[in-house]
């Protein structure tokens, strides 16, 4: 059975400032993590329409990172190695799936949804009474919540950052009960690697790295906001779209070429029970 573990994310702002913070982050963080070979090449960014979300934008990225990966994984892995995302963000609700170009068995499926409280609908997903079932809750405090030293910058540590445009923070114990405004993120993630002998390992890693990118992601977008507090959504799409365009020089500058995936989904996404990274 795939273990489907839903990760609530609360932040010091309301849902409609939190869609260019968002935005933001993920441009600029995609940017910084990227280098020559490596990092988040944007294939696809076009709008998009569903009967039921209405308008949205698709993406379609590839997740160049063979080099970033634990040793016993990169030891059966080609260098052409990707992992393909595709996300269809009808804000405030997402989807988004992964799968890799060297195992076909390897699957992520995330199902976002963005509400103004502090985490407390206890079934903001719509998930049915077998998924209920099956789900494990996970509270991630973007404060408080320890961070890979590696990541670790004083300037994005909440405990003390405060906003000179909004002066909201630094957050105190117990700021998810005290701030205002206040949304919460919730992420219900499937995540599942058929592979016989390494399954439990390669999902428990996994689940692990999403924890810790939801974290540092959504840690920056708050001690960002002064970068983009003052943007328009048209401003964070131009802000995203040359950030995108500067992301994909750099990361195939040494890379193989590889044919091009359909730009199409082949399936509807309102059928994925379910997200990686950067959202």
């Amino acid at each position: 059975m795939v273990l489907l573990k839903e990760y609530r994310i609360c932040m010091p702002l309301s849902v409609e400032e939190y869609q260019i913070g968002q935005l933001y982050m993920i441009a600029r963080h995609s940017h910084e993590q990227s280098e020559s070979g490596e990092g988040v090449e944007v294939i696809v960014n076009v709008p998009c329409e569903h009967p039921e979300y209405g308008k949205g934008q698709y993406t379609e990225k590839r997740i160049h990172l063979s080099s970033k990966l634990p040793y016993w994984i990169q030891s059966f892995i080609p260098r052409v190695f990707y992992v393909i995302e595709k996300a269809w963000n009808y804000y405030p609700y997402t989807i988004t799936e992964y799968t890799c170009s060297f195992i076909p068995k390897f699957s992520i499926n995330i199902q976002t949804k963005f509400e103004n409280n502090n985490g407390t609908n206890d079934n903001c997903l719509n998930l049915t009474p077998e998924q209920l079932q099956q789900r494990t809750v996970d509270f991630i405090d973007i404060c408080y919540d320890e961070v890979n030293p590696k990541h670790y910058k004083e300037e994005e540590d909440l405990r003390f950052f405060q906003s000179r445009k909004t002066k909201r923070g630094p957050l105190v114990e117990g700021w998810r009960e005290s701030s205002k405004p206040i949304m919460c993120s919730y992420k219900a993630v499937q995540a599942s690697f058929e592979v016989w002998g390494i399954q439990t390992k390669a999902e428990d890693l996994i689940q692990k790295s999403i924890r810790e990118i939801l974290l540092l992601g959504h840690r920056q977008a708050f001690a960002w906001v002064d970068d983009w507090y003052d943007m328009t959504l048209a401003d964070v799409r131009v802000y995203e779209s040359e950030m995108q365009r500067r992301t994909n020089v750099k990361v195939t500058e040494d890379l193989p070429s590889v044919p091009t995936t359909p730009k199409t989904p082949d399936k509807s996404p309102a059928q994925s029970t379910s997200w990686l990274p950067w959202s």
